[in-house]
C-alpha cells in the first residue's frame, strides 16, 4: 500500500516506519524535521504543519492509508491544547483528502479499567502524564462520530515505553475498551510490537469503526 505516515520520526512513528518499510509498503513520512528520517528506498520525507489543514489534505490525497502518530511532545507545557487542536487538524485533513482508511495511535489513558472509569482519570495516574491522556481520550469521542472514514483508534499496552521496548516478538494479543493484562497482571508492549499490531490492522482490517488495544 502507499501510506501517509503522520509523525514518522518519533518514538512510535518510526517503529511504524521500520514495519511498514520492511513490510514492503511506500511510505510518505510526513515530519516537522524530514533530516530526521534516513533516505532510504520506498520511503519518501515531507515536512508538513499539522495544523494546516489544506497543506496537510494535499500530502495526503492520493494515498491508500493514514496511519497518525502525532504527538505534541510530552514535554509541551500546551501539551492538552496542542494535542487537541493538531489530532482535530489531521482527522479534517484525512477527511478532505478523500483517503477513507485512517488508523489512529491514540493513548492508554481512555482504555477502562471498569464499567464507568477510564484509566485517566484513576488517583494513580502519572500527573505529567495526564493532559496528553486526557486528550487524547476526547479526541476519541470525536472519532467514533465519524461513518464515512474507514477509521480505526488504537490505544496501547499501560506499559508501553522505551523500557519495556527494545524486541520484536511479532506476538501480542488483542482487546478493545479494557486493558489487556497478562498472568502477572502486566499490561506492557514494545514499541516494535505496537508497530506490528498497527501494520496487522492496516493489511486486515480486524478494527474498522473500532477502538482497539493490544499487550502481551
Amino acid at each position: 500500500m502507499k501510506v501517509a505516515l503522520i509523525g514518522a520520526s518519533g518514538f512510535v512513528g518510526s517503529a511504524i516506519l521500520k514495519e511498514l518499510k520492511e513490510r514492503r509498503h511506500e511510505v510518505t513520512g510526513i515530519v516537522r524535521d524530514p533530516s530526521k528520517i534516513v533516505p532510504q528506498t520506498n520511503v519518501l520525507a515531507v515536512q508538513a504543519d499539522v495544523n494546516d489543514t489544506n497543506a496537510l489534505s494535499a500530502v495526503i490525497k492520493g494515498h491508500d492509508a493514514v496511519i497518525s502518530a502525532f504527538n505534541a511532545g510530552w514535554a509541551n507545557p500546551r501539551l492538552y491544547e496542542d494535542f487537541k487542536q493538531g489530532a482535530r487538524s489531521i482527522l479534517e485533513a484525512v477527511k478532505e483528502s478523500g483517503v477513507k482508511r485512517f488508523i489512529v495511535i491514540g493513548g492508554a489513558g481512555s482504555l477502562y479499567v471498569d464499567e464507568n472509569t477510564q484509566l485517566v482519570n484513576t488517583s494513580d495516574f502519572p500527573r505529567d502524564f495526564k493532559p496528553g491522556a486526557l486528550a487524547a481520550a476526547e479526541h476519541l469521542k470525536f472519532v467514533e462520530l465519524e461513518n464515512d472514514l474507514d477509521w480505526t483508534f488504537f490505544s496501547p499496552a499501560i506499559e508501553m515505553n522505551p523500557e519495556t521496548s527494545g524486541t520484536r516478538t511479532g506476538s501480542y494479543r488483542t482487546g478493545l475498551d479494557n486493558p489487556v493484562f497478562d498472568s502477572n497482571g502486566r499490561s506492557s508492549l514494545s514499541v516494535e510490537d505496537l508497530a506490528v499490531a498497527i501494520v496487522d490492522e492496516l493489511e486486515h482490517g480486524q478494527f474498522v469503526q473500532k477502538r482497539f488495544t493490544a499487550a502481551y
